[in-house]
């Protein structure tokens, strides 16, 4: 069974100002660092991005993937592989839960498998850089936009 990998931190926004910039998934290359381009491909009946496709460069791992979303309630989102060029599957999610005082805490999981043969330590590191470079990334993008940030 794959391991995951799993960072939280702390957002000065109410989680739907945090939910708005991660479902804004054209706005990614602005702020992720690893994502160069970002379409989404197919939306629900809420506008929420069912599928999106992702050119991705995280350094060990350069990729053009397509992700499935699935959005549950307000406060959660998870992803699966569609198709990639370098993964076997990829398993996200973004848990978001009101922390006080206008403030959210993000937990973000990560499962990466690659198709190439890869140390699993230098895959887990592979995957906190970018979990952390994502809250991060995240975090500022979210603060500059909020009111409570401003």
């Amino acid at each position: 069974m794959a391991e995951h990998t799993s960072s939280s931190i702390t957002i000065e926004a109410a989680p739907a100002d945090v939910m708005a910039v991660i479902a804004d998934f054209a706005r990614y290359p602005d702020w992720t660092g690893e994502v160069k381009e970002a379409e989404v491909l197919a939306a629900d009946e809420l506008g929420r991005a069912e599928q999106v496709r992702l050119v991705m460069d995280a350094g060990a791992i350069k990729d053009d993937q397509t992700l499935a979303y699935t959005w549950t309630g307000d406060h959660e989102v998870s992803w699966t592989l569609v198709k990639s060029q370098m993964l076997r599957s990829l398993d996200g999610t973004y848990l978001l839960e009101p922390a006080g005082a206008g403030s959210t805490e993000v937990t973000y999981r990560l499962t990466v498998d690659v198709k190439i043969p890869m140390l699993g330590m230098i895959k887990r590191k592979a995957e906190k850089v970018i979990i952390d470079r994502a809250l991060a990334g995240l975090k500022k993008r979210v603060e500059e936009k909020s009111p409570s940030g401003a």
